[in-house]
């Protein structure tokens, strides 16, 4: 079992969560990403840099992740064919894609894209705060703990 980053957006507080989390649970963390990240500061992690082109690091985590990991990614179409691939994927604000409600994300992720192109809608630009950490965290916990019964690696 391994945790994949889509590192290349990932907010730094998620990132050192998962650094953390890795070390302490003895789980793998793999960040992606098209530039250098800090070095790790455990065996336990690990970062790939991908060349500077779209979707590169997308492309390297669906590669490489197995079913069973867990991947991080607000890459809505990313995560969907995670899924599809039998992995288990978050956002960095905890929220859980899964089979049932990815179709509808992608939905709505796909309309929103339209009416930005057509210029009829501006995303608004969501903060990431305390309230956004605490989410990420309770769901990461919960969905590790959760791969790590499922692989018989905790009581």
């Amino acid at each position: 079992m391994r945790v994949w980053v889509d590192a290349d957006s990932c907010p730094q507080r998620v990132r050192e969560i998962v650094a953390r989390a890795a070390v302490r649970r003895k789980v793998p963390a793999v960040f992606v990403a098209n530039r250098r990240l800090p070095p790790p500061r455990s065996g336990k992690v690990a970062s790939v840099v991908v060349p500077r082109v779209e979707d590169a690091a997308d492309a390297h985590i669906l590669r490489n992740a197995l079913p069973g990991d867990l991947v991080i990614t607000r890459d809505i179409p990313l995560a969907s064919r995670l899924i599809e691939k039998g992995l288990r994927v978050i956002n960095d604000r905890g929220d859980v894609f899964t089979p049932e409600n990815i179709r509808e994300r992608l939905s709505v992720r796909n309309f929103m894209k339209d009416l930005r192109d057509a210029g009829l809608y501006e995303s608004p630009s969501g903060g990431f705060g305390p309230r956004e950490i605490r989410l990420f965290s309770d769901a990461f916990d919960r969905e590790l703990t959760r791969l790590l019964k499922e692989r018989g690696e905790m009581p």
